[in-house]
C-alpha cells in the first residue's frame, strides 16, 4: 500500500476530497525538525518551500485548465489529476529530482496556485481539508477567496499525515541557553518593555508570539531543536506589561536560564497553551496575532472564545531585524572569522585535483570549525559544480556528489552560525580555464552585485525598488534569474528573517538602518552551470541629500571572488575600483588569520585588475 493510498483512507474517514500538506510546520520554521518534515515524508521532497495537496480516492477527473497554460514543469492539461505538488523557480529542477511524477503533478506556484489548482480539479459543494496548526490565516483567506466562488469549502481536521507515519521520529528536546547581553546588546527586560508598549498602542490585552526566532530574540535565549537554527520551538504569550508565559517543557530550562528570565517570565507547559489562550481571550478580549504567519488555530482558539484578534504584525519582527550597534560589531567579527576559514578553502581548493562536492563542503566545514565561537552551518551548505550549479539550492547526497571538472564552474554556497553572527556566502570559482561565455555571464552578475553594494537611497525605500539595479547587465543581453536577490539574515538566528528582503516580488517593507540583507544576484543555464555573488551586507546612514536622508549598504561578507571569471571590459572605472577597493580590504582583513601559503594565495587572489 502507497503512502498517498493510505492517506486517501483517512480522507475518507473524515469527508474531505482533498487534503493540504505544506513544507512548513506548527512553528513555520523554514528547516523543520525531523519529526514533521511532512512533505518529505510523503512526496521525497528535501527544500523549504513546497505544499503537496492530494485529492481523494474517488475524486473524479474534472475540466482541464487552459490546454495551452504552461505551469513550468507540467502542463496542467496532462497533468497527473490525483495529486500534485508546487514549488517555486528556486526549487524546480530540485522537485524534478525527488518527487514521483507518477504520483503528482509537478508544479511552479509562481505560475499556476494550489487554489487555483483545486478549483479547476474540484466540483461545487466538495471539501478541502487542511490542519489549522500547518495553515496560516493569511494563506486561508487567500484560498477561501478563490475556491469559495465555486462553493469549495475548506475543513479544519487533524493532521492526517501523521496518523499514517508510524515510525515518525521524536520531537528534538534540546535545552534552551543564554545569549548574553554581550552578545544581544541589549537585555530581555528592555525588550520586554518596548514590545509591551507596542501591545498598550494596538489596544490589546496581550499578543501570542507564534516564531520561535521572536521568542528566542525576546527572553535572549537561543536552544538546538533546529538544524542550522540555534531556537527552541516554543510559542510565548506577553501581555501589556511585559509579563511573558513561556510555553516549553520545563525540564528543558535550567536554573541558570531561569534565574536569567527573571520573575517575570513563567514557564508552562505546552499542553497548557489553548487553555491559557482561552482564559486571556474571553470576555471579548482584544489578542494580538500575526496572521501572516501565525497558524490559523490560533485565531480559531481566540474567536472560539469570545476574544477579538487584532492583527498586526509580530511586534518583535522589526527590532529584531533593526541589529543594535552591539549586534553589528559581533556581526562583522564573525565575518572576518568567516572569511578567513573561506578563504583557507578556496587556497586549498585551487591546489586540488579529483576532489568531489562533499569533499568541498566537509573540508570547508572543518576550516569554520576551527573559528571562534562556531555553533554549526547556518544552512545545508550548496557545492554545485558544473550542471548542480544550475540547481539554485542542490545538495550533494552520496547519489549525486560529482567530482569537480577542469573547464566547469563550482558553485559554493554555505555559511555558518556563530555566537556572535550568522554568515551567508556564495562564491562561484573557475575549475581551470573559463570559456569567454563563463566570463561574460560572470562579469554580469557581479555588475549586478556591485549596483546594490553601491546603491544609495532616501529613506523608505523598499527592496523592491532596488531588485532592478541587480537585473540590469543581464537583462541588457535577454538574461535573467528567478530567484529573490536579497534576504535578511538574523543575528545567531535565522539565515532567512523577515521582513525586509530585495526581490521583484514583494519586498515592499522599508529598508532601515541596522538591517542585514544579502546582495545575491546570479545566473543559471539548465544542465551547464550556475553563477552567483554573494555578499551579506548593512543597511546604514549615508550623507544625507538636499531634502531628505539617505541610506546605503555596508558590506559585512570578506572573502575573495574569482577574478579569472572577470572580464575587465564590461567593467566601468567605477566598478573596477570598487572590486579592487573590496579586495584590498579582503586582503588587509583576512591576511592575520592565514599561513605564509595561504596570504601568498590571497595576495594572487586579491590583485586589482586593470
Amino acid at each position: 500500500m502507497t503512502k498517498l493510498t493510505e492517506l486517501r483512507k483517512y480522507m475518507a474517514s473524515e469527508g474531505v476530497d482533498a487534503f493540504l500538506v505544506p513544507v512548513h510546520d506548527e512553528y513555520m520554521s523554514e528547516y523543520p525538525p525531523a519529526c514533521n518534515q511532512r512533505v518529505e515524508f510523503l512526496a521525497g521532497f528535501t527544500g523549504s518551500a513546497g505544499l503537496c495537496v492530494i485529492l481523494s480516492e474517488a475524486q473524479a477527473e474534472s475540466k482541464d485548465l487552459d490546454p495551452s497554460t504552461s505551469v513550468g514543469m507540467t502542463n496542467i492539461s496532462t497533468a497527473n489529476r490525483r495529486a500534485a505538488f508546487f514549488t517555486d523557480g528556486r526549487y524546480t529542477l530540485q522537485a524534478a529530482k525527488q518527487v514521483d511524477a507518477a504520483q503528482f503533478s509537478l508544479l511552479d506556484s509562481g505560475e499556476v496556485t494550489a487554489e487555483k489548482w483545486l478549483f479547476a480539479q474540484l466540483s461545487d459543494g466538495q471539501v478541502v481539508g487542511y490542519d489549522a496548526r500547518l495553515t496560516s490565516a493569511s494563506a486561508l483567506k487567500k484560498m477561501t477567496a478563490v475556491l469559495a466562488k465555486k462553493n469549495i469549502a475548506l475543513k479544519p481536521v487533524k493532521n492526517l499525515v501523521d496518523e499514517i507515519w508510524v515510525d515518525r521520529p521524536a520531537p528534538p528536546a534540546s535545552e534552551l541557553f543564554v545569549h548574553g547581553v554581550e552578545f544581544s546588546g541589549e537585555s530581555s527586560d528592555e525588550k520586554r518593555k518596548k514590545i509591551a508598549a507596542k501591545i498598550k498602542e494596538e489596544g490589546a490585552l496581550a499578543c501570542i508570539l507564534t516564531s520561535p526566532e521572536s521568542v528566542c530574540w525576546l527572553l535572549n535565549v537561543r536552544g538546538g531543536d533546529v538544524e542550522n537554527t540555534p531556537v527552541a520551538l516554543m510559542t510565548a504569550i506577553i501581555d501589556k506589561e511585559g509579563g511573558v508565559r513561556l510555553y516549553i517543557g520545563p525540564w528543558r530550562v535550567s536554573d541558570e536560564v531561569k534565574k536569567h528570565l527573571g520573575a517575570g517570565v513563567k514557564v508552562r507547559e505546552p499542553i497548557q497553551l489553548e487553555s491559557d489562550i482561552r482564559t486571556l481571550a474571553s470576555e471579548g478580549a482584544k489578542i494580538m496575532l500575526d496572521s501572516s504567519s501565525a497558524p490559523v488555530w490560533f485565531a480559531q482558539v481566540v474567536a472560539d472564545t469570545g476574544g477579538v484578534v487584532i492583527e498586526a504584525t509580530d511586534p518583535c519582527t522589526l527590532p529584531k531585524a533593526c541589529k543594535n550597534n552591539v549586534e553589528l560589531a559581533g556581526i562583522r567579527a564573525a565575518h572576518i572569522r568567516d572569511g578567513a576559514a573561506v578563504a583557507k578553502l578556496l587556497c586549498w581548493l585551487d591546489g586540488q585535483k579529483n576532489v568531489t562536492e562533499i569533499e568541498v563542503a566537509d573540508k570547508l566545514l572543518g576550516f569554520r570549525q576551527e573559528q571562534k565561537y562556531f555553533r554549526g552551518a547556518s544552512f545545508p551548505t550548496i557545492a554545485g559544480s558544473g550542471p548542480h550549479g544550475a540547481i539554485v539550492h542542490y545538495r550533494a547526497t552520496d547519489e549525486s556528489n560529482r567530482t569537480l571538472q577542469t573547464g566547469e564552474l563550482f558553485l559554493l554556497d554555505s555559511g555558518g552560525q556563530y555566537r556572535d553572527g550568522t554568515t551567508d556566502i556564495t562564491r562561484t570559482v573557475a575549475i581551470g580555464a573559463p570559456s569567454a561565455e563563463h566570463k561574460d555571464r560572470f562579469t554580469r552578475v557581479l555588475k549586478g552585485h556591485i549596483a546594490i553594494a553601491t546603491a544609495r537611497f532616501p529613506v523608505g525605500t523598499a527592496g523592491s525598488q532596488l531588485d532592478a539595479l541587480a537585473r540590469h547587465a543581464l537583462w541588457e543581453v535577454g538574461l535573467d534569474y528567478d530567484h529573490g536577490t536579497g534576504h535578511g539574515v538574523g543575528q545567531f538566528l535565522g539565515v532567512h528573517e523577515g521582513p525586509q528582503r530585495i526581490s521583484k516580488r514583494g519586498g515592499d517593507v522599508a529598508l532601515a538602518a541596522g538591517m542585514i540583507v544579502s546582495n545575491e544576484p546570479g545566473y543559471y543555464k539548465t544542465g551547464a552551470y550556475g553563477i552567483r555573488i554573494e555578499n551579506l551586507v548593512a543597511v546604514a546612514e549615508r550623507e544625507q541629500g538636499e531634502a531628505k536622508k539617505f541610506l546605503g549598504f555596508d558590506t559585512l561578507t570578506c572573502a575573495p571572488m574569482d577574478t579569472r571569471l572577470v572580464e575587465p571590459a564590461l567593467l566601468t572605472p567605477a566598478e573596477k575600483k570598487w572590486l579592487n577597493d573590496y579586495h584590498a580590504w579582503v586582503l588587509a582583513e583576512l591576511s592575520p588569520a592565514l599561513s605564509a601559503a595561504e596570504q601568498a594565495w590571497l595576495a594572487s587572489a586579491c590583485a586589482p585588475i586593470n
